[in-house]
C-alpha cells in the first residue's frame, strides 16, 4: 500500500458570478497539482460560483450553470490528481451548499454541508437545506472526510466521519475575516483534531466581495494540534503538502510557515484588498475623493493608492470660506507624498447661489445646521459630476465613529460606491495612519515613508463648516465616544454597563440617541469592507423605526 499522499492547496480568490473564470482558475491550480506529482488538489467552499452568493444561488438557471462547470470540470481532470471542489447542488426541492471530488472524468464524491450558519453575516438558512453526515471517500491509500466550514466548528459531523473511516478531514472554508479571527479558528480545528486523532487540512478562500473580506491564512495540523504548515493571509497560493503513513496513522510533513501580521496590519491590508477587489470585480479602475485636509480622507487616499496605484487616484478639495490655510496645506501635502493628481473646486459660487435661492423660502430664520449640510451637500454634487464625467469611483471616508452617531451628512459627504473606513473606529484611524507611516508592504502599490503628515494625524479634527468648528463641540473626545461606541455596538451592553465602566449616564443616553436616530443613514450608507464581529449592515441589523431606549 502507498505509504504518501500529495494534497495541493489552492488559496485562490473567485469572483461571485464568474463560473467560467473560477473554474479556468480552478483548471489551472489542477494542472500545478499534476505538474508537482499531487494526489488530490483542493480548493475552497463554493468556489465554481464564488461565496456569498446570497439569493442569486436560487436562480434555477444559476444552479445549472454551476452543476455544469463542475461536470465539465470533471471530464477536463480526468487525467491527473483528484479535485475537491465547492459549488451548490440543486436536488429538488432542495438546494444544497455541497463539496465535490472528481476523478476519472466523473464525480467520484458529493457532500452536502450539515451545519447551515445562520448568524452575523451568514444567512445560509435561507438558501440551502441541511444535508445529511455522510462518510469519507476512498482517496486511494486513505479515506479522507470533508466537513464544510460551519461543520468543522461542532463536534457531530468530524466525529461521525472519523468514526466511518475518516484517517484525514479536509475542511474547505468560505470563512470572512474579523479582527482575531485566526485564533478563534485554530482554536476550533485543534479541538477536532484533539478528539479525533486524525490530522486536518483547513483551507480558507481569499479576496473581497462587497463589504466581506475571505483572509486565506490556511493551515495544516497534525495529530495533537501540532502547526504543520501555515499559508500567508490575505493573499493567494498554491501549497504542495505531503503526508506519510507512520505506524498506520496519517502525518502531515513541515511545509511553509507564513508569517502573520498583527491585527493593525491585518486590517490595514483588509481595507486595502477589499477595495481593490470591489474595483477589479465590478469594472471600475480609477477613484476619485474628496480630500479635506483632515485624517479621515488621508486614510482613503492612502489605502486607494496602495489598492489601486497612484496613478488611478483622483483626490479634490473643495474648499469654502471656512477651510483653513492650514487644510489647503496639509490635502496638498497628502496628494504630493502620495503622487496622485488633485485638482481644486472652491464651491463658494455654488453655495452663494443656494443662498440666495433659497433665501425668500427661508427669510430671516438664523442659519443653523442647515447651511452646514448645504455645504457637504455641494461637495457630494460637484464630487458625484466628476466621477459620472470622468468614469472614476467615488470613495466616501466617514469612520465607524461617525457612521454610528450620524456625524455626515446623507446626500453629502456620505455619497459614493465605496467606504474603506466604514468599519475602523476613529481612534484606530489614527493609529493605522501611524502605522502606514512607519510601514511599507509588498501589497502596497503606493510609495513607502511617510505618505500622511504627523500634522494632519495630529491636529483636532474639524469639519470646518462653520468659523473655528472642531468635533469636539458636538461629540466628547473619540477616545471616550470609541470606547462607548464600542460597548453599545460591539459588545450590546447597557447604558448601565457604561456607566459602571465609568462613562458618565447622560453622555452615554445622548450617544445612545445619536446611535438609534441615525439608522436611516446608515441603510443607505455605500458599502465597506468589514473588520470587527459587529459591522453596520449585515452583522448589526436594526430597525429604522425604533422607540426603544435602554433606561437601565
Amino acid at each position: 500500500m502507498t505509504d504518501t499522499f500529495r494534497i495541493t492547496l489552492a488559496q485562490l480568490n473567485p469572483v461571485l458570478g464568474d463560473i467560467a473564470g473560477n473554474c479556468a482558475r480552478a483548471r489551472a491550480a489542477w494542472e500545478t497539482g499534476r505538474a508537482a506529482g499531487a494526489d488530490l488538489v483542493m480548493l475552497p467552499e463554493m468556489f465554481v460560483t464564488g461565496y456569498q452568493t446570497q439569493d442569486l444561488v436560487q436562480k434555477p438557471i444559476f444552479q445549472r450553470r454551476a452543476l455544469e462547470a463542475v461536470e465539465a470540470l470533471a471530464r477536463d481532470c480526468a487525467e491527473g490528481p483528484m479535485l475537491a471542489i465547492g459549488a451548490p447542488l440543486a436536488e429538488l426541492p432542495k438546494l444544497h451548499n455541497a463539496y465535490f471530488v472528481l476523478g476519472g472524468g466523473r464525480i467520484v464524491n458529493v457532500t452536502r454541508k450539515y451545519f447551515l450558519p445562520n448568524y452575523n453575516v451568514f444567512d445560509e438558512v435561507r438558501v440551502f437545506s441541511r444535508g445529511q453526515i455522510e462518510g469519507p471517500f476512498d482517496a486511494g491509500p486513505l479515506r479522507i472526510g470533508t466537513p464544510i466550514c460551519e461543520d468543522a466548528w461542532y463536534e457531530d459531523v468530524c466525529e461521525a466521519m472519523v468514526e466511518s473511516g475518516a484517517e484525514l478531514l479536509l475542511v474547505p472554508n468560505g470563512s470572512p475575516y474579523f479582527r482575531d479571527k485566526r485564533e478563534v479558528r485554530l482554536n476550533q480545528m485543534v479541538a477536532r483534531v484533539t478528539e479525533n486523532d486524525v490530522p486536518l487540512v483547513y483551507l480558507n478562500m481569499v479576496g473581497g466581495q462587497d463589504d466581506q473580506v475571505f483572509d486565506g491564512g490556511s493551515f495544516v495540523l497534525n495529530r495533537h494540534g501540532a502547526l504543520a504548515v501555515q499559508l500567508p493571509v490575505l493573499e493567494e497560493a498554491v501549497v504542495h503538502v505531503d503526508f506519510e503513513r507512520r505506524d498506520g496513522r496519517w502525518v502531515a510533513l513541515p511545509g511553509p510557515m507564513a508569517h502573520l501580521p498583527d491585527s493593525l496590519e491585518q486590517d490595514y491590508h483588509v481595507m486595502v484588498l477589499a477595495l481593490r477587489d470591489y474595483m477589479a470585480k465590478t469594472g471600475f479602475e480609477k477613484v476619485l475623493l474628496g480630500l479635506s485636509g483632515g485624517v479621515d480622507s488621508a486614510a482613503v487616499a492612502a489605502i486607494a493608492c496602495d489598492a489601486l496605484g497612484q496613478a488611478n487616484v483622483r483626490c479634490v478639495m473643495l474648499p469654502s470660506e471656512y477651510t483653513s490655510e492650514h487644510s489647503l496645506q496639509d490635502a496638498q501635502a497628502v496628494a504630493d507624498r502620495l503622487g496622485c493628481a488633485y485638482d481644486t473646486v472652491p464651491i463658494g459660487a455654488v453655495r452663494e447661489a443656494v443662498t440666495q435661492t433659497l433665501a425668500p423660502l427661508f427669510g430671516d430664520r438664523p442659519a443653523d445646521l442647515t447651511e452646514e449640510n448645504i455645504q457637504s451637500r455641494i461637495r457630494g454634487l460637484l464630487l458625484m459630476a466628476q466621477s459620472n464625467k470622468f468614469g472614476e469611483m467615488l470613495l466616501t471616508t466617514g469612520n465607524k465613529s461617525e457612521v454610528a452617531v450620524g456625524y455626515a451628512t446623507i446626500y453629502g459627504d456620505m455619497a459614493g460606491g465605496y467606504n474603506p473606513l466604514k468599519d475602523m473606529y476613529k481612534t484606530r484611524v489614527f493609529a493605522a495612519c501611524r502605522w502606514r507611516n512607519a510601514n511599507h508592504r509588498d501589497w502596497m502599490m503606493g510609495p513607502a515613508g511617510e505618505v500622511i503628515p504627523p500634522r494632519v494625524i495630529d491636529k483636532p479634527p474639524s469639519a470646518e463648516l462653520r468659523a473655528d468648528q472642531k468635533d469636539a463641540d458636538s461629540l466628547p473626545p473619540y477616545e471616550v465616544l470609541d470606547d462607548i461606541l464600542e460597548r453599545l455596538v460591539d459588545h450590546e451592553q447597557s447604558v448601565a454597563d457604561c456607566v459602571a465602566a465609568g462613562h458618565d449616564r447622560a453622555l452615554v443616553k445622548r450617544v445612545e440617541q445619536l446611535l438609534y436616530v441615525s439608522e436611516y443613514k446608515r441603510f443607505q450608507s455605500a458599502p465597506g469592507p468589514r473588520l470587527s464581529r459587529k459591522a453596520f449592515w449585515l452583522d448589526r441589523r436594526y430597525p429604522i423605526v425604533n422607540r426603544w431606549r435602554d433606561d437601565s
